[in-house]
C-alpha cells in the first residue's frame, strides 16, 4: 500500500488554519441538533458504500465534532485522533485502506480500541472561499480497497452538504458588509469565551461605534451610508488578525472579537483600526470610530456581558471627543 507523503502538520495553527476557522464559526453548525438535511446524507453513505459508520465531521480547533453520524459513539473526539483532521489539512480526498498500515494512524487510539477503524475515507467539505471545514467520511472495520465509483459516490453526496454549509453561511452574513449577523456572531463568541475560560487565556472584545453616523446618512443619503458600513468593514478587516472576527450587531454598531489577545495587543489593534478608518483614502465623506475594549473575566458568564461593557467603554470614547479607544 502506498502511504501518502507526511510532510504536513495536521494540527498547525497556521494564518490559513485561524481563517478557516473564523469561517467554520460563521456557518453557526458547531454544537446544533441534529437535522434531517444532513442525517440523510449520512444514511444514503452507509448503503452506497455498505459501511457500518458514516459522519459528517467538522474539525474546530481542539476537536473534531459529528454534526450526523451513523455507527459511532459520542458527538467528538480529540482533534489529534480525528483521521478527519489529515483530510482537512491535505485539502484532498484521503483514504486509508489499512489504518493498520498506515504510520499516521496504527496507533491511534480509534484504530487500537473502539470503534476500531480499519478503512477510511473522508472527502473535505470545501465552501466557495476554499476553506475545508470538515469531510464527510466513510468508516468500516475491516480493511478494504474502495472503487473509483465509491469515491465518485462519496464526493457527489459531499457536494450536498456544502450546498447546505453554504446556505447557512448565507443566512449568517450580514448582506451589505459581508460580516456576521448577530446572532451567528455571539454563538461563535460564546464558544470561544468557553474555550478561553477552560484555557485561561483572555477573551477580548472591541466595540466599533461609527461617529455621526445619522449626520451622514442626513446629509449624503443612505447609499453613502451603506458605503460607509463597507468602507468601516474593509478597513477594520485589513488590520485585526487572521484568527479574530468581525460582526454586525445593528445600524453602524460592529464587535470584534480577539480570542488569546493580550490586552497590549488589542489596544494595539484598536488603535490601528481607529487610524486605518480615520486615515481611509476611500472617496466620501470623512469618517471616525469610537472603539471600546472589555476583557473577559471569571464573573461573565455570557458573551454579551462582555460585550456591553465594550459598549460602554465605546461610549466613554465618544463622551471625551469620539475618534478615540477606550478601555473598560
Amino acid at each position: 500500500m502506498q502511504v501518502p507523503s507526511l510532510d504536513y502538520d495536521h494540527l498547525e495553527m497556521s494564518p490559513k488554519e485561524e481563517a478557516r476557522l473564523v469561517e467554520l464559526n460563521r456557518t453557526g453548525l458547531l454544537d446544533t441538533q441534529p437535522e434531517p438535511e444532513f442525517d440523510n446524507v449520512v444514511r444514503l453513505v452507509t448503503t452506497a458504500l455498505s459501511v457500518p459508520m458514516a459522519a459528517v465531521t467538522l474539525v474546530d480547533r481542539e476537536r473534531a465534532w459529528l454534526k450526523s453520524s451513523i455507527g459511532l459513539s459520542g458527538s467528538q473526539s480529540p482533534r489529534w485522533q480525528s483521521f478527519c483532521s489529515h483530510a482537512v489539512s491535505l485539502g484532498e480526498a484521503l483514504v486509508v485502506p489499512d489504518a493498520t498500515r498506515d504510520p499516521r494512524f496504527v496507533d491511534n487510539p480509534q484504530v487500537t480500541a473502539d470503534p476500531h477503524i480499519r478503512f477510511y475515507a473522508g472527502i473535505p467539505l470545501k465552501t466557495d472561499e476554499g476553506h475545508a471545514l470538515g469531510t464527510l467520511c466513510a468508516i468500516d472495520r475491516v480493511p478494504r480497497e474502495p472503487s473509483d465509483r465509491e469515491i465518485s459516490v462519496l464526493q457527489g453526496l459531499a457536494d450536498l452538504v456544502v450546498e447546505q454549509i453554504e446556505l447557512r453561511l448565507a443566512a449568517n452574513t450580514d448582506g451589505l458588509t459581508g460580516v456576521m449577523q448577530r446572532r451567528a456572531f455571539l454563538s461563535a463568541g460564546e464558544r470561544d469565551l468557553a474555550r478561553t475560560r477552560r484555557s485561561g487565556a483572555p477573551f477580548i472584545c472591541l466595540f466599533l461605534d461609527a461617529d455621526h453616523f445619522k449626520q451622514i446618512n442626513d446629509t449624503f443619503g443612505h447609499a453613502t451610508g451603506d458605503a460607509v458600513l463597507r468602507r468601516i468593514v474593509t478597513d477594520c478587516t485589513s488590520v485585526v488578525r487572521s484568527c479574530d472576527y468581525i460582526g454586525r450587531l445593528g445600524g453602524e454598531e460592529f464587535c470584534v472579537f480577539l480570542p488569546e489577545a493580550s490586552p497590549a495587543a488589542a489596544k494595539e489593534i484598536a488603535e490601528r483600526i481607529r487610524a486605518k478608518i480615520e486615515q481611509s483614502d476611500h472617496q466620501g465623506p470623512r469618517v471616525t470610530v469610537s472603539i471600546g475594549i472589555a476583557i473577559s473575566s471569571p464573573d461573565d458568564q455570557t458573551v454579551e456581558s462582555v460585550i456591553k461593557r465594550a459598549d460602554e467603554a465605546a461610549y466613554e470614547a465618544k463622551r471625551s471627543g469620539r475618534n478615540r479607544v477606550h478601555a473598560s
